[in-house]
């Protein structure tokens, strides 16, 4: 007996042993063990072997591959039997679909199971997963529970984007509760709710059932909602707005053994441009058990109309293989869609290939878009083409080489034609790669001229590069300017780093370069270059800083901030020698700056319905010149000014301030002064005034109080104390001489159509001396015996009052009416001479010869003996 239960205790021991060991080994056998029932080339892989704790037996991971991907994976699970049911949680479960091709397709000849013997075998439990992600829906990932009892089977699944509550009972009727899908870019839900009778054999259809989906959709200010009904083996799906008489679709469907069929199914859309609609044939047969495969064979219409009259495209698809595995499926687009004044053509053959969820598009040899015909009244698309030959497209992006070639034409602009090429890497915005390159040229008839661009760049991941960029003219002809051979580059790459909102970062840096700005009027500006560095968050978050310099003209800071809607800058130019702006004056003027000090500051803004707006000043100290017959020193010039909505205010604050201390040309003149203040252009709501005009000259000052435009009547020129004898002694008269002074008033007229100067006079403002050359009065005298009496009393004559009517013409005509009271007191001191003296005259010709003085002595010689040729004559 003792040895008997010796025995006993050594089985007992060893079979604890053996279970120990398998225990402690499961995760190397069990893999082994369930191979057996697992499909070909595919394995169960557990992290670790499970252990008991706190009343459940916990699975810390494990991954079913199928090859050498993982198709789904487990994490921290814990099952337990609480009350008569078990409990399963799942903390994680992640599922690949792209595993599934590496699974074999082969027939499954197995007889399905009932749908009835399935929910009886079950036993009465509950099973949760904390976080459900499918691949490459992780979008969509969320929680899932399922309960099992004698009522049937409860799913629930709760995600940010879907959700789910259903009910499947004993009598195989599925219930869908709710059902709410959220799709990217729509804020509006999708939902879904109705009643299916599931068949018992789940290789079935289901035999009836009504099925009603609600959701909002783009371009539809009502909700939409789509109706699923059927019974037996033929149904209708319909899909319309709330309230509409008419539905948007109807596709009315029959089902035969192994084949579904939509025969004369219509469709329209009202909500585009331009109303759209078509119809639909589609057949889907030859499925097998589990629906894995079937034969798709479809066709499908849109119908257009515009200023190339109707258009049709035809969208042909199959026949060919369907698969939630794999798929092999044929395709062809053709067809113009005519648009208003707009046409595109497409010629897109190409195949789908891949799980039915996750597929691939391949566009083959032969497949291009074309597009021309008038944006607008004043642009044409000559041509638009994108050649898609090789294009291939899955949810990973868009692979392949990417071209454009655009043809346009513009009645203000002119023509141009770009081109674009480059490849793409499984590209999609901030995935993947695109790398490009672009070239163009065009012509630019308001500025007369031709321009060219080039350049390369990249879209990596979630970085926008380009690495090239140069575009310029061959010259540039606006208004009195010509700009030569302006060009703009990139002296660094222009990066633009698309990260989250605080790791985000764009910057770069050009260079605008020409050789010379040249104006019509003979000045010019030397080889100009602006330099401009961009920093910030992206394009519409960034700061600009940057120099202009011409020559030695400069440099002027700039610095400006860009967010998105609106520019902002400042430009400040430093003090400089204001002789650096000699080739500004034209050599023909030869006028030469040799002394002064300029400096300026302005900011700006612009925005697109602001425009342009500008303020600042501009300031010149002490500067000077050398002229051709002369010289100007002591220059002075302050400027402040706005620049809004086109119009300049001068004189902020105050006034536009010009003050020269002298110029010397024909006779000195000193402090002049002019002040400018208003608006131009000019307007009665807003003047340009122009006052404190005034220099003093020749002994005395000349000038006018104000003037304002537009429409001045008459601004009054006011001669005080001007001395005569330094007027002459500018003038270099030879035949006479005049001393003293006189003062006048000129009303100059300058929006009369007739008269510059009318009703102006001019006085004596002292006792006045006037004297004649002997020799001239000598030669009048010898020719003329009257007429010499009288020069006798001109010699020498003081002239006590003395008074002038002025007026002059536009064209130029000087009419004078002179009286002159005066004696010669070496003839007779108490003898007064009256001289009435009237004279016509053409200032423009008498001002040529003011300017030289010999032509006034032959002008004064031929009219003083005037009278005595006459009376020869005569005789």
């Amino acid at each position: 007996m003792t040895r008997w239960l010796k025995g006993v205790c050594l089985a007992l021991a060893l079979l604890l042993l053996l279970v120990a060991g398998l225990w402690l080994t499961i995760a190397r056998w069990l893999p082994i063990v369930a191979q057996h029932w697992l499909p070909q080339g595919s394995t169960l892989r557990l992290d670790a072997r499970p252990y008991w704790s706190d009343g459940a037996l916990r699975l810390p991971g494990a991954r079913y591959l199928a090859g050498d991907c993982v198709l789904a994976g487990l994490f921290s699970a814990r099952l337990n039997y609480q009350q008569g049911r078990w409990l399963l949680v799942a903390d994680d479960v992640n599922v690949d679909t792209d595993c599934l091709r590496n699974l074999p397709t082969g027939d499954d000849t197995r007889t399905p199971l009932a749908l009835d013997v399935i929910q009886r075998a079950l036993p009465t439990f509950d099973l949760a997963i904390n976080h459900l992600s499918v691949t490459p829906w992780q979008a969509y990932a969320g929680g899932i529970s399922l309960t099992n009892d004698q009522a049937g089977q409860n799913l629930r699944y709760r995600g940010e984007k879907l959700s789910l509550d259903a009910h499947l009972d004993d009598k195989q009727r599925l219930t869908l509760h709710a059902l709410t899908l959220r799709l990217p870019q729509s804020e509006q839900p999708i939902t879904l709710d109705g009643e299916v009778q599931i068949p018992l054999d789940l290789a079935s259809l289901p035999r009836n059932g009504a099925l009603e989906a609600r959701f909002q959709a783009p371009f539809v200010s009502g909700p939409l909602t789509a109706r699923l009904r059927w019974q037996e083996n033929q149904g209708e799906l319909t899909l319309s707005e709330q309230d509409a008489k008419e539905p948007l679709a109807q596709l009315p469907w029959q089902l035969e053994q192994n084949r579904i069929a939509i025969d004369g199914g219509q469709w329209r859309w009202p909500y585009a441009q331009q109303p759209l609609a078509g119809g639909v044939s589609l057949t889907l047969s030859d499925w097998d058990k589990s629906y894995s495969q079937s034969q798709l064979q479809a066709r499908f219409n849109l119908l257009t109309k515009g200023h190339n009259g109707k258009g049709n495209v035809v969208v042909t698809v199959g026949p060919g293989n369907i698969g939630l595995i794999d798929s092999d499926l044929s395709f062809r687009i053709t067809g113009q869609v005519n648009k208003d004044n707009l046409s595109v053509t497409a010629s897109l053959p190409g195949t789908l290939r891949g799980p039915l969820l996750n597929p691939e598009m391949t566009l083959e040899s032969g497949s291009l878009l074309r597009a021309w015909g008038k944006l607008d009244d004043q642009t044409t698309l000559r041509e638009a083409r994108w050649p898609l030959a090789g294009i291939k497209v899955n949810h990973e992006g868009v692979s392949g080489r990417l071209q454009a070639i655009v043809q346009l034409k513009d009645a203000y602009w002119g023509d141009f034609r770009l081109h674009l090429d480059g490849k793409a890497e499984k590209f999609l915005p901030d995935q993947g790669i695109w790398q490009w390159q672009y070239w163009g040229n065009g012509d630019l008839p308001p500025l007369n001229a031709r321009w060219d661009v080039g350049g390369r760049g990249a879209w990596s991941g979630s970085t926008v590069r380009l690495t090239q960029l140069s575009t310029g003219f061959d010259r540039l002809h606006y208004g009195m300017m010509n700009v030569e051979k302006p060009r703009l580059t990139l002296t660094k790459p222009l990066t633009w780093q698309r990260d989250s909102q605080a790791n985000s970062a764009f910057g770069g840096s050009f260079q605008l370069d020409t050789p010379r700005i040249a104006f019509d009027y003979g000045g010019f500006l030397p080889h100009a270059v602006l330099n401009l560095t961009a920093s910030g968050r992206g394009p519409d978050a960034f700061l600009l800083k940057g120099d202009l310099q011409a020559g030695k003209i400069g440099p002027i800071s700039l610095n400006g901030r860009w967010d998105g809607e609106r520019l902002r800058g400042q430009a400040w130019w430093a003090k400089q020698s204001a002789t650096v702006f000699q080739p500004l004056i034209s050599s023909d003027l030869k006028m030469k700056l040799r002394d002064g000090s300029f400096y300026g500051q302005a900011a700006f803004s612009a925005a697109r319905v602001q425009g342009f707006e500008a303020g600042g000043h501009l300031v010149v100290k002490d500067a000077g010149m050398w002229l051709t017959d002369g010289e100007m020193s002591g220059l002075d010039f302050l400027m402040s000014y706005r620049m809004k909505n086109q119009r300049w205010q001068l004189g902020v604050k105050q006034p536009v301030s010009l003050r020269i201390r002298k110029l010397d040309n024909l006779f000195p003149l000193q402090n002049i002064s002019a002040d400018l203040q208003g608006y131009y252009p000019y307007s009665d709501k807003a003047p340009l005034v122009l006052s404190n005009v005034g220099v003093d000259m020749l002994g005395g000052h000349a000038g006018f109080e104000a003037l304002r435009f537009p429409r001045p009547m008459s601004a009054v020129l006011k001669l005080r104390g001007v001395d005569l004898s330094e007027l002459f002694t500018a003038l270099k008269p030879k035949q006479f001489a005049m001393s003293g002074k006189v003062d006048g008033e000129l009303p100059l007229y300058l929006d009369d159509p007739h008269w510059l100067v009318r009703d102006g006079w001019i006085d004596n403002a002292s006792l006045l001396t006037l004297r004649l050359d002997p020799q001239m009065a000598d030669a009048i005298a010898e020719n003329n015996m009257v007429g010499g009496a009288a020069i006798d009393w001109l010699r020498y004559m003081e002239i006590s009052r003395s008074r002038a009517e002025v007026n002059l013409d536009n064209l130029g005509m000087l009419t004078m009416a002179a009286t002159v009271h005066g004696m010669n007191p070496q003839k007779s001191a108490h003898r007064e001479v009256v001289l009435n003296y009237h004279h016509e005259e053409n200032v423009f010709q008498l001002w040529r010869s003011l300017r030289f003085g010999d032509n006034l002595q032959e002008w004064l010689e031929q009219n003083l003996s005037l009278p005595a040729r006459k009376g020869h004559e005569q005789q």
